[in-house]
């Protein structure tokens, strides 16, 4: 080493503002990661609970909407009109089950007993074709099909197994949703608390258009459903298949969802029809394609208009996605789950994060 160089001197110490400045990045990243690994944890292990509390928030949501169209046409107290609204559709839900029962339970006994019948008469015809007999052969016997779809029925968007869990899922799902609608600033204020203050005032703006959306939705599918359920069960009485009204119940019940919940809903009608002539199958094919078509390309631009556009494929997917982590209820709820995650990622990513507030908001209505 040369002794006229001189010492080379020590980095000078980083600014105490720039330190606390790298502590806190890192904390905000290891904390990051920590809500992270908690979030992914508590979806794996309370996946039931988490839908339930979705399927809560929906009904809350549904019931202050439709409060707040009352508040707002009649000048009504807000829990009064909320107290109205409650009252007037257990009235309607409990005269239409008291007037329908005796039908629906008629009905619901015999299409348990016609399927599995249908069933056994399309397997012996297709054995007539070689490539149906082929396909026939790979299918489950009809007791198997019989017992996955009985499986299936009690299970449709809920979220406990059996009889007693379909019923407490509906009671949870009414009080509190009842609960959430009566005092709703409680619960969104409890949240906004929880984000820094500069943000706060965004989060209600981002919170507001959640419930803009899921409201508007939630309102136009409600009208789909009644529709395609009285369409499709005077469509299947003019052509005469059996068992019209609980086909009509189970297909606006099922249009909730979306795309594959109209084939799941018109697989019982056409067995049915397949059972007395083929020509009738198909009539009943083509009547349940007709609704769909009128739907899909009147009710569901309506809907879509007022709430938020879903691609069809991005519905789709995330049914699957949805769908296999969750099973049916997540399939059920998976488009009001895309649609408040579309609203999520558009305001807090596309326009926060990117900037680009070009994409014109739904108006409010």
């Amino acid at each position: 080493m040369n002794d006229n160089q001189a010492p080379t001197a020590p980095p000078p110490p980083e600014p105490p503002q720039a330190q606390r400045r790298l502590a806190r990045r890192a904390t905000l990243i290891n904390g990051i990661a920590v809500l992270f690994l908690f979030g992914a944890a508590a979806i794996v292990l309370a996946a039931d609970a988490l839908l339930l509390t979705f399927a809560c928030i929906l009904c809350s949501v549904l019931l202050y909407k439709l409060s707040e169209i009352l508040h707002r046409r009649f000048k009504l107290n807000r829990k009064v009109a909320l107290t109205a609204v409650v009252l007037l559709l257990l009235a309607i839900v409990g005269l239409g089950g008291w007037a329908m029962a005796p039908q629906i339970a008629e009905q619901s006994s015999k299409l348990a007993k016609e399927i599995p019948a249908a069933v056994e008469r399309l397997q012996s015809e297709v054995t007539q074709h070689p490539l149906l007999k082929r396909i026939a052969g790979e299918l489950p016997p009809p007791e198997q099909i019989v017992k996955q779809m009985g499986n299936l029925v009690p299970n449709a968007g809920l979220f406990f197994t059996g009889i007693l869990g379909a019923m407490g899922n509906v009671v949870i799902i009414l009080f509190v949703g009842i609960y959430f609608a009566a005092t709703p600033q409680l619960y969104t204020t409890g949240v906004v608390r929880l984000i820094p203050q500069t943000k706060r005032d965004r989060a209600r703006q981002v919170l507001q258009e959640l419930g803009h959306t899921l409201a508007s939705w939630l309102m136009g599918k409600a009208a789909s459903m009644l529709i395609v359920g009285i369409a499709t069960s005077i469509g299947l009485s003019m052509l005469g298949v059996p068992l019209a009204l609980i086909l009509g119940i189970i297909a606006g019940l099922l249009d909730f969802i979306p795309y594959l919940g109209p084939i799941m809903a018109g697989v019982p009608a056409v067995l049915l029809a397949l059972s007395i002539s083929p020509e009738l199958a198909m009539y009943t094919v083509f009547l349940f394609a007709g609704v769909q078509l009128v739907e899909g390309y009147l009710l569901q631009p309506l809907i879509e208009a007022r709430a938020v556009d879903l691609p069809p494929a991005l519905v789709i997917v995330m049914q699957l996605i949805f769908g296999t982590l969750f099973g049916f209820a997540g399939v059920a709820l998976a488009t009001p789950l895309a649609a408040g995650l579309s609203v999520l990622v558009r305001m807090l990513y596309i326009e926060d994060v990117l900037g680009d507030r070009t994409v014109k908001r739904k108006e409010s209505g």
